[in-house]
């Protein structure tokens, strides 16, 4: 009897552990299906709502005067929703927006294939195809009731005032699958900044996506808005920028440097702002909105002049006699030479193994007349002095070392972190980089090239203007920037924030009168009077930057005016030879349009002079 009871009770427990294992198992499928499961969530919503994104209107763009730069014009998206599509016409519908069948079935592929579309699902909308004209879109939607499970979705494309800033600007382009992966904001068919002002501030000029819910009857059919709207949820525009640049200037500098290659970067130095950044050639930036995007897109690349290259970010140059002015601000602060040293110069540095040549100039030269003759024996002797003389440093990979923290803090060797995306570092090597060349024996006399920007030396033309900035500010910069206001939100504090350099602030007037100097001529000469304004103090450097594949690049640096400076500027043009010859009359084109707001007729001839050279690789 007690085995029989204890027989029923060991079933009891069998049957009540079945019984609970099937109510668990049931619980969990039904938390799957309802919580975890989305699919099945949408495969029940869609039998009776439709839930249509409404896209916000992507903020505005203005230049610093308030010129409109960059606003939406709209476009349309065909949209499906695959397990809604019946039976239709394909040749028709594809005879309506000019694709061939081919392509139909292609794109139809393309939508269920989950590694090129994350998260499809049939009871979701997905895009068809993009940016469909107002005209288009009108023939489609006569016919749409021919087409079951296709509907249209109102977007907007940028459209530009004027045909210049494209690489500063940016432009606008599909989501990939990566953007898709890192930000669920984006769905497959959504748009987002791809380059400049457009990528850098996506996330301000994108909005917030609204909702419309839309009810459904047994047949699927539209009935109208769910409770009258009371559940959708309204876009929130883009918020607004206004950009520090100046339209006019741009348009003016992007004249100037037609048919050259190279770049103009001017910046406020008070702000750090930038003015003007003008990378040659360019393009109208109109070429990458639409359908025709792609097409355009892959001629700018293969085009040999590089027109999507940002030189003023990414292109870097030997600086040529540009650097000069750090060197002598590293010595100054060093203890090497005082404003009153004078090294001789006999046509350049003699050292073992070469001599930097140098024009013709009185000898022995002070730091401000070096500078005014850009002379290439004073810069080596003061590296000479201040890498091998032992009783300042234990030894040369210290000196060095040194100096490189120097010119870290003056902008050179590291992005400077303008609000633009690509920006290059330039390159500043260290003691190890030498050690590692010449096996730990090296002297000044080994590297003596890099004091007159050369050798190992690069810097982007922003490094070079933000250098100009920091000798008119006599000692800091403000991190350069291009966006000067953002909608109802402060700019990051870094773009407000002054940074200081390593030198004492009273050097710099050393540095800002020989560049004084080398524009209006001294008792020891002058290398770019070609930049004198009448009633417009202009400090200036020039620069030749030695190319080992062509002629010699061009440069200048400078600021305006000398006292009270409210521009810095560089210019950069490849192949052009000296300084004096191209980067000089284009800076003071430059600055008189910028400062004048117009060309005075005694500077047309130079105008025309530049507007008319063309100065390209031989066959190009």
């Amino acid at each position: 009897m007690n085995k029989l009871k204890y027989k029923y009770e060991n079933r009891r427990f069998v049957v009540g552990g079945i019984v609970i294992t099937l109510i668990a198992l049931f619980i969990v499928r039904l938390f799957y299906l309802q919580i975890i499961d989305n699919d099945y969530k949408l495969r029940a919503e869609s039998n009776a709502f439709l839930k249509r994104t409404i896209y916000p209107s992507r903020g505005i763009l203005y230049d610093r005067n308030d010129k409109l730069l960059v606003y939406n014009q709209p476009a349309y998206d065909v949209m499906l929703t695959m397990r809604e599509v019946q039976p239709f016409d394909t040749l028709d519908f594809c005879s309506i927006l000019g694709i061939t069948k081919e392509q139909f079935i292609k794109r139809i592929a393309d939508i269920k294939n989950r590694r090129l579309n994350p998260g499809y699902s049939s009871y979701t909308p997905q895009v068809f195809m993009t940016q469909l004209s107002a005209q288009e879109c009108g023939i489609l939607q006569e016919k749409l009731y021919k087409f079951p499970g296709f509907y249209v979705q109102n977007r907007t494309i940028r459209e530009y005032a004027y045909p210049n800033a494209a690489l500063l600007l940016g432009n606008v382009g599909e989501v990939n699958k990566k953007d898709i992966e890192q930000d669920d904001y984006y769905v497959a068919g959504d748009n987002s900044g791809r380059t400049g002002i457009e990528q850098s501030y996506e996330t301000y000029l994108r909005g917030v996506k609204g909702v419309e819910i839309l009810l459904r009857d047994a047949h699927g059919r539209i009935q109208g808005r769910y409770e009258e709207g009371k559940y959708d949820i309204a876009p929130i525009s883009g918020k607004n920028l206004k950009l520090s640049i100046d339209i006019e200037l741009q348009s003016y500098g992007e004249k100037l440097m037609q048919n050259k290659l190279g770049g103009i970067v001017m910046i406020e130095p008070e702000s750090g702002e930038v003015l003007c950044m003008v990378s040659a050639p360019t393009y109208d930036p109109s070429l990458l909105v639409g359908r025709i995007r792609g097409r355009n897109y892959s001629k700018l690349q293969r085009d040999p002049l590089k027109p999507l290259f940002n030189r003023p970010l990414m292109a870097q140059y030997p600086p040529g006699s540009t650097f000069k002015p750090t060197q002598g601000l590293i010595f100054l602060q060093e203890g090497v030479i005082t404003p009153d040293t004078k090294f001789t110069c006999a046509h350049g540095y003699t050292f073992r193994g070469g001599k930097p040549a140098c024009h013709g100039h009185p000898s022995p030269l002070p730091l401000v007349g070096a500078l005014a003759t850009s002379c290439n024996s004073f810069f080596p002797w003061g590296l000479h002095y201040m890498l091998d003389d032992r009783s300042r440093y234990p030894s040369v990979q210290q000196a060095f070392d040194c100096w490189k923290d120097y010119m870290v803090s003056m902008g050179y060797g590291y992005r400077l972190g303008i609000d633009l995306p690509g920006e290059k570092r330039g390159y500043i090597p260290n003691s190890k980089v030498y050690d590692k060349i010449y096996r730990g024996h090296w002297n000044s006399s080994t590297i003596i090239s890099i004091a007159i920007g050369q050798g190992e030396i690069l810097a982007t033309p922003l490094q070079i203007c933000n250098l100009a900035a920091t000798v008119a500010n006599r000692g800091y910069y403000v991190t350069p920037h291009v966006v000067k206001e953002i909608q109802d939100t402060p700019l990051d504090t870094l773009y407000t924030r002054r940074h200081y350099t390593k030198v004492d602030t009273h050097y710099y007037d050393y540095i800002a009168e020989g560049m004084r100097g080398a524009v209006v001529g001294s008792a020891w000469g002058a290398t770019c009077r070609g930049a004198n304004l009448p009633d417009i103090e202009v400090c200036g450097k020039t620069g030749t930057a030695e190319n080992p594949h062509g002629k010699d690049h061009s440069i200048f640096m400078g600021f305006a005016p000398y006292k009270q400076p409210k521009v810095a500027i560089a210019v950069f043009v490849e192949n052009a030879g000296f300084g004096a010859t191209y980067a000089v009359p284009i800076g003071r084109l430059m600055l008189e349009k910028y400062l004048r707001g117009h060309i005075l007729p005694e500077s047309q001839p130079i105008e025309d002079y530049i507007i008319n050279a063309s100065i390209l690789p031989n066959g190009l």
